[in-house]
């Protein structure tokens, strides 16, 4: 990636701005929860999955501790894009457009978060970092959390966040990566505007790029509303486990590729990793309407 922003545009991050984003490095916060069964039924309902009415012990499926630990800003406190306002505990970046571009997660062996668990969640700032390329800046921040309950520690995840500049006009965007065609399994989802209501609701997501298309397409740049990452790599999770019924998960990891817009169709997909010598790691990715990658993921079942 060159280190050079296009010559239109004008640069926001200049040193003492990103040495003033990296005090930020370091920064911890903790929030407590209860894993509830409300969340749960909710989120099955939104996947279209027949699941059994879940109860105190009952197993949280990987990726849906994200219906906890939910932000709880008040109305005041939320910025133009329906987030909260830049500073607090994630650094104050000052480019507009923020999206969640990947992560990793490590589940503990032998202790799945269950209905009725009492959780903390610890979240570190491990690092800011500035690059500037054909698109214009970028700033990625990646924040680590713990999350605990009565038994120990529960999981690991690293969160990759990053910014971009606002959009300008006629502005390129890199070349698409076809996705792969050898799916052992796949899944055609249509992303209209309740199930993108229904996950945001369910999130407590009040970023506009998912539920309002004046914002979305006018201010930002983007054709359609924005499916959300977490909702993809959760859709990719669901889709092996209903081609892996009881499975359990490792270890996971994903990266947005692309953004998938709810003007079409799209599809997930995966297949056991050639030559994985235990059988027991998967590949999965996101396909748009138009056949390019739009996500990727690796799951290693436990």
């Amino acid at each position: 990636m060159s280190n050079h922003t296009p010559e239109n545009s004008s640069r926001l991050i200049d040193g003492d701005t990103l040495a003033k984003l990296q005090a930020w490095q370091g920064r911890s916060e903790m929030l407590a929860d209860e894993v509830t069964a409300a969340p749960v039924r909710a989120l099955s309902a939104t996947l279209d999955r027949d699941d059994p009415l879940p109860g105190t012990g009952t197993r949280l499926p990987e990726l849906w501790h994200w219906l906890y630990f939910l932000p709880h800003h008040r109305q005041s406190e939320i910025g133009d894009d329906g987030h909260a306002r830049r500073g607090g505990f994630l650094p104050p970046v000052p480019l507009p457009r923020r999206m969640w571009a990947g992560g990793r997660l490590v589940w503990e062996k032998g202790n799945p978060l269950q209905v009725g668990d009492k959780v903390e969640r610890t979240s570190t700032i491990a690092s800011v970092t500035h690059k500037a390329g054909r698109t214009g800046e970028l700033v990625f921040v990646l924040v680590r959390h713990e999350v605990r309950n009565e038994r120990g520690l529960a999981l690991t995840e690293e969160h990759d966040i990053v910014y971009r500049a606002a959009a300008e006009p006629g502005e390129k965007t890199p070349p698409p990566t076809p996705a792969p065609k050898d799916a052992a399994f796949s899944r055609e989802i249509v992303p209209d505007d309740v199930l993108l209501f229904r996950y945001s609701a369910l999130t407590f997501n009040g970023h506009r790029i998912h539920y309002d298309r004046r914002y979305v397409t006018q201010v930002e740049g983007y054709p359609g509303l924005i499916v959300h990452g977490p909702l993809i790599a959760t859709l990719l999770v669901d889709l092996l486990r209903r081609n892996a019924p009881g499975a359990q998960l490792a270890r996971f990891e994903f990266r947005a590729v692309r953004p998938t817009f709810d003007i079409a169709p799209f599809r997930v997909h995966g297949k056991p990793t050639d030559g994985s010598a235990d059988g027991k790691t998967f590949s999965l990715w996101g396909e748009d309407a138009d056949g390019w990658l739009t996500m990727q993921a690796t799951a290693v079942l436990a």
